[in-house]
């Protein structure tokens, strides 16, 4: 009910890119963006400073990872498992219902039985692609 109401906005975009990270349902933004946004600032006692500094990484990570590039160097890529390749899978057909984990922790995929395991492929003309692995 919540993806085909709700969610499936955010997927009207089939080829992710860096604006559609924040294109959503306006109910999905406000509950998740604001709601979870002050919820998870009042308890977890930061300070206005740290939380500014946490919510303009959290968007950017977001945006990173909706961006469709796999960039050498990225540091999101370094230090986080959900990257842009990961939840690229989420935007592929096949996907839709796996690969959420936005924006930090992918822990969750795996407990909830939403994880779908990818490889890159390394593309002729340059670049890559996520490929669903086949079990």
């Amino acid at each position: 009910f919540l993806y085909r109401h709700i969610h499936s906005q955010h997927h009207r975009l089939v080829v992710p890119y860096t604006i559609g990270a924040l294109y959503n349902h306006s109910f999905e933004g406000l509950l998740l963006d604001t709601l979870g946004g002050a919820l998870s600032f009042l308890v977890s006692g930061m300070t206005a400073r740290t939380a500014v500094i946490f919510f303009c990484f959290a968007v950017i990570k977001t945006v990173d990872d909706h961006s469709g590039l796999w960039l050498p160097g990225n540091i999101f890529h370094l230090f986080f498992q959900n990257n842009t390749a990961y939840h690229d899978v989420h935007h592929q057909l096949q996907g839709l219902k796996y690969n959420y984990s936005q924006p930090f922790f992918s822990i969750w995929d795996r407990l909830l039985g939403t994880h779908m395991p990818y490889h890159l492929v390394k593309l002729p003309e340059g670049g890559f692609e996520a490929r669903l692995k086949k079990d």
